[in-house]
């Protein structure tokens, strides 16, 4: 009997403990700026997976004519909206977000951590849950994405860039979150970030929501007291059309190119036209009538 309850009570400390992980030893979360740890498929959920995979490629492929090559979405939550640009020269991140926007991935997920004076973080689908509050910051679609760091993009206010799971031995090759995303508030705090995690977008409008949602009151895990909800991530129609629009009269002209400038000119020189006009003013003036013109000089004063 006593050894029986001595192997119960080691098993709910594992339960508990494995409640517990991704917390460093202050209770914070150990990754800075912590991603998913995948979970293992049922067969149920590979078939679920597969049939959502043919969605959201319809649903993308949908799109992909109407978004140019940096397209722009606007990330509606209840303390407003911010409007981000992704760029073209981080692709897998930008199709892979816009995929997921696309696709009401992100419809009603929290901003989960966040830090004023730093950035705040969104993105983890565990979120939805709230019994599931020790996990937020582990979720995610299931997968990674490969890193796109580039020196030209870096951690300026208003940055978005791909959460990920740091140290050298969980994540040698700096793979990116497969959802979350956080954005910067203050460069200057996220200057040591440069180099280390993969930007992939910039905020062009609604840096004053930023700031709004940076500043909620906390709890000691960088958890909002009140719900900083993610309502949806839409392409913003109307300004991803005059985009492409842009775009591809850019294309047509390089496809095209207009006639130099000299070359549109006509072979007189305007110059002389100009000379011979002037004479044949002064001929038909100076002769008028068979007179010539008079020389009237100024009168000398007696």
């Amino acid at each position: 009997m006593k050894r029986a309850l001595t192997v119960i009570l080691v098993v709910l400390l594992a339960v508990a403990c494995g409640g517990r992980r991704g917390r460093g030893a202050d209770g914070g979360q150990a990754d800075s700026l912590a991603t998913e740890t995948p979970e293992a498929p049922s067969a149920d959920a590979g078939a679920k997976n597969q049939r959502t995979a043919k969605a959201d490629t319809i649903s993308l492929t949908n799109y992909k004519n109407r978004l140019p090559q940096e397209p722009i979405f606007d990330i509606i939550t209840n303390m407003g909206t911010i409007r981000v640009k992704l760029y073209k020269d981080t692709p897998k991140h930008r199709d892979n977000f816009a995929r997921l926007a696309i696709t009401h991935y992100y419809d009603g997920l929290l901003f989960h951590r966040v830090i004023n004076g730093f950035m705040i973080q969104g993105g983890d689908p565990y979120t939805r849950d709230t019994s599931r509050v020790d996990e937020w910051g582990e979720g995610g679609p299931g997968y990674t994405i490969d890193a796109e760091i580039l020196p030209e993009h870096t951690h300026i206010k208003g940055a978005l860039a791909a959460a990920r799971r740091v140290g050298s031995i969980a994540n040698p090759m700096r793979e990116s979150s497969g959802s979350q995303f956080y954005l910067v508030q203050d460069s200057t705090n996220c200057k040591h970030l440069n180099g280390e995690f993969t930007v992939f977008g910039e905020t062009i409008g609604g840096l004053n929501v930023i700031d709004r949602i940076a500043r909620v009151q906390t709890n000691r895990f960088d958890r909002p007291e009140r719900p900083v909800v993610i309502q949806r991530i839409r392409p913003n129609e109307q300004m991803n059309k005059r985009a492409l629009e842009e775009e591809q009269r850019a294309l047509e002209e390089a496809a095209n190119p207009t006639e130099p400038e000299a070359a549109k000119k006509e072979e007189t020189n305007p110059e002389e036209e100009i000379v011979v006009e002037v004479q044949t003013e002064l001929k038909d003036s100076s002769i008028l009538n068979g007179r010539k013109l008079k020389h009237r000089g100024s009168k000398k004063s007696k």
